[in-house]
């Protein structure tokens, strides 16, 4: 948001009356077509980037090492591996996370005398020793912490050397579970390689049930030598107070001061300004400054408001900071019902149905992660009506730039804490205080981001205690282990005061209740899993009405180009080994077949059963969203496992690797759509009943026509009806007797707002696709490049073009109605690289 003029004006006030003002950089990376700030936004006229010119080492192979990056992706561009993702090549270089590994860099000062120098890295990945000019700085042991060293007294005028010497992770979590006092079980089911759970680095580097075990190591983010001169800018926290179109800032500066002394501090935001001059003393401390801006633009979250950003410009003696900021509120409602307790998000005052997807690590490889493709994938969430990701706990914290980019397109953030379907040494006293210092790390570090929701304890630990043997012999120690993890989270939030809520786990029933979040769909959210993982019918979604669901999901292949890039022509069969590999949840591929033979006709090609398990799992999706977005506002939101996919494999994803549109993607455009009508079956008289939905701010009113179409291509007019569709709840449009569908007919629906600006389409067969008797249709194709025509004599259904290729559709997947022409057009280039050449239907 431009301020110029006031900002200049209260910048020079704000100069006059703090003498040590520097202003901040100006932003520095470019992702996609607007200019955004580094990972890190500290900035001091001393500091010093150290992140280029690196190299890493075995002793046989050595490399440059761009950072950010990893030692795989250093290796691959050197040419000395193959693709990890190419067949079955993965655990042919298991040899790389055993063995250990030294970076190197050299860097020349040309003074070092009076004044205290701080040595920081953004992220080291994970167990390495530090050295600089041949002395131990220290081990460091948490992916997830930023390392700060005082190293003055170490730097030598002329050339210095500065060595990290990574330990083997694989070897580290082998020697930390073997002296552990007893036995803390981790996810044989997931992980590959074992014990990663006595690690501080994220849990699927070890494998995970769609995840490649590579166990990356390397450096996550920049490299900096700071000087200062009495103290130096640690961490900022940000905290916003609404009142009367008002909204104060309460920002607390952490520094580390190295001897007595004052120092000036200032804020500056929206052309208000705040500053003071505080005493301290050698240590750490916190100083406060506050700032109130009169009636500034709220932030709101994609479909609902636009998302203006401030600057927010800070200062520390010599050091800086800027932060981009949203204003707004975010409350997480837990209300008592007579069903049992809400939980729905309320924005600005406004409760919001969330509806999106879990976010895991872009890449497998991080140097792959880079701001453009991390963009493309959120893009493509808003661009299927999402407004919400959840950052799962086996991942990572992602970089600043991420947040930024959801703070920018209206995506809110449910951030879990980084810990999933394991058991943790939460006994060892060290590991506990590492932990700590995680959570406020990034509490303070996440905390001006507008697009933050929720605090989340961890990714189904609490269901995990009863996974294993040892903690089912032995809960109450388990159990009491567990709660020592949550409680140091909990204490991290409550001690920052982040102004949005803690959540103990995910699944939760509620704050310290330790009950089954699987399946009690009275109170907080819920994972459930029983149509993947129990083989049960996509209509089992319909058993149970969740406050949240947070995590459910169905699997199918990636397209037959995606396919291509990681096998031989021998490969390209569903039971092969290759395609085994590339299927990491136990029978995978078995369940995928199996279910999609219970709706569909088995197809003849497999090229044809890749295809076909994508619809199968859109259809899996559309089932269970719809039939809980129809019973808001007891549920208030839908987060599908997952959005993305970190390499080449059959998943739950919608977007496979590359970021490519699976058909889950297309539906999921409509499925997600802020004013849907859906049709759900009556269990109990056996009509089909229409449901409006609306998730908008305002009431809308809706023309809503349907019609019975047949096989051999006849449509009749089954109603017309005009209703207003409020927004705090599902409403019922009609009711259709299922007597009056003939046995080769099908309910097709439109609706439009009178300004158009909601307009949609919807089918509802009685059966499965199967017990129908499709006819071939006629389909005619009028193509001028960027769109397409299409035309056809008989019904088609999920008719898909350009399956697989980079390029999004602004419909595909869809019904092509007989004697009704429809026009697809490319709504997004996405690098022109064509998929299937043939056009796909049922």
């Amino acid at each position: 948001m431009a301020q110029h003029s006031r900002d200049d004006e209260a910048r020079r006030e704000l100069a006059d009356s703090v003498s040590t003002w520097h202003r901040s950089p100006s932003p520095a990376m470019i992702i996609g077509d607007r200019m955004d700030m580094r990972d890190s936004s500290e900035a001091t006229a001393g500091t010093r980037d150290l992140s280029q010119g690196w190299t890493v080492s075995d002793g046989s192979h050595s490399v440059s090492l761009p950072i950010p990056g990893d030692v795989h992706s250093a290796l691959l561009d050197a040419g000395l591996i193959a693709d990890p993702y190419w067949r079955d090549t993965e655990t042919s270089l298991d040899w790389i996370h055993e063995s250990e590994w030294t970076a190197t860099k050299h860097f020349d000062l040309a003074e070092i005398e009076g004044e205290h120098w701080t040595l920081s890295f953004d992220g080291i990945d994970c167990v390495a020793d530090i050295s600089l000019n041949g002395t131990l700085l220290g081990r460091v042991e948490n992916r997830f912490l930023r390392h700060d060293f005082e190293v003055g007294h170490i730097l030598t005028a002329g050339e210095n050397c500065l060595e990290i010497h990574f330990r083997s992770s694989s070897a580290e979590a082998v020697r930390k579970a073997a002296a552990s006092p007893y036995p803390v079980p981790y996810s044989t089911d997931n992980n590959r390689l074992p014990h990663y759970n006595f690690l501080r680095k994220p849990q699927c580097d070890a494998g995970w049930d769609w995840n490649i075990a590579l166990s990356p190591l390397g450096l996550c983010g920049p490299v900096t030598l700071r000087r200062n001169q009495l103290a130096r800018l640690d961490d900022v926290m940000v905290r916003q107070t609404h009142h009367n179109g008002g909204v104060t800032l309460e920002i607390d500066l952490h520094y580390t001061a190295f001897a007595a002394g004052t120092l000036a501090t200032g804020a500056l935001c929206d052309g208000q300004s705040a500053s003071q001059t505080v005493q301290v003393w050698p240590g750490s401390g916190r100083t406060r400054l506050s700032l109130t801006l009169d009636k500034p633009q709220l932030w709101w979250p994609a479909g609902h408001g636009s998302q203006p950003l401030y600057d927010l410009e800070l200062s520390l003696g010599e050091d800086t900071a800027t932060r981009r900021i949203g204003m707004r509120t975010v409350e997480l409602v837990t209300d008592a019902d007579d069903i049992g307790s809400r939980f729905a998000f309320k924005v600005n005052g406004r409760e919001i149905f969330m509806r999106g997807a879990n976010w895991i690590p872009a890449d497998a490889l991080p140097a792959r992660a880079t701001p453009d493709a991390v963009r493309d994938r959120l893009t493509s969430a808003v661009e299927a009506n999402m407004n919400m990701i959840r950052i799962w706990g086996g991942g990572q914290y992602e970089p600043d730039w991420f947040y930024e980019l959801c703070s920018e397109l209206g995506l809110m953030v449910w951030q879990d804490f980084m810990f999933a379907c394991s058991l943790y040494p939460a006994h060892d006293h060290a590991w506990l205080d590492s932990v700590r210092r995680e959570a406020r790390q990034q509490i303070r570090r996440l905390s001006s981001h507008p697009c933050m929701a929720l605090w989340c304890g961890d990714n189904e630990v609490i269901g995990a205690l009863t996974w294993f043997e040892e903690s089912r012999s032995n809960r109450d120690r388990y159990l009491a282990v567990y709660a020592r993890l949550n409680a140091a989270l909990e204490e991290a939030v409550a001690e920052d005061k982040p102004d949005i809520a803690f959540w103990p786990s995910s699944p939760s029933v509620g704050p310290l209740n330790f009950g089954d979040g699987w399946h009690d769909d009275s109170s907080g959210d819920m994972h459930f899993w029983d149509v993947w993982h129990s083989s049960k019918d996509f209509e089992h979604y319909s058993s149970v009405q969740p406050r949240f669901c947070s995590e459910f999901g169905f699997q199918s292949f990636p397209s037959n180009r995606v396919i291509e890039s990681f096998t031989e022509d021998d490969d390209r069969n569903v039971s092969s080994r290759v395609m085994d590999v590339h299927q990491r949840n136990r029978g995978g591929n078995s369940r995928i077949v199996e279910t999609l033979a219970r709706y569909f006709r088995f197809p003849e090609k497999f090229e044809d059963m890749t295809w076909l398990s994508q619809v199968s799992q859109a259809m899996a999706m559309k089932t269970a969203i719809e039939f809980w977005r129809a019973s808001k506002p007891r549920c208030m939101g839908t987060l599908y496992w997952q959005l993305n996919d970190t390499w080449p494999v059959a998943s739950w994803a919608s977007l496979e690797y590359g970021g490519g549109w699976k058909l889950t993607q297309y539906l999921a455009r409509k499925f997600n759509a802020p004013v849907l009508v859906t049709a759900q079956p009556d269990v109990d008289t056996g009509e089909i009943v229409l449901w409006a939905i609306n998730d908008t701010p305002d009431t809308v009113n809706l023309h809503v026509t349907a019609c019975q179409v047949s096989l051999a291509g006849h449509i009749t007019e089954a109603g017309v009806w005009a209703c207003p569709c409020p927004t705090n709840g599902a409403v019922e449009i009609a009711r259709i007797p299922l007597s009056a569908l003939g046995d080769d007919e099908f309910l097709n629906f439109s609706w439009q707002s009178p300004d158009g600006a909601h307009i949609g389409e919807n089918d509802y067969l009685p059966r499965r696709p199967k017990e129908y008797r499709f006819a071939e249709p006629d389909i005619h194709v009028e193509d001028d490049g960027d769109s397409i025509t299409l035309t056809s004599d008989l019904p088609a259904f999920f008719v898909t073009l350009d399956h697989g290729g980079s390029d999004i559709w602004s419909d595909n997947g869809f019904t092509l109605l007989p004697g009704i022409p429809k026009l697809v057009h490319r709504s997004r280039a996405r690098g022109g690289v064509h998929g299937d050449a043939r056009i796909r239907h049922l």
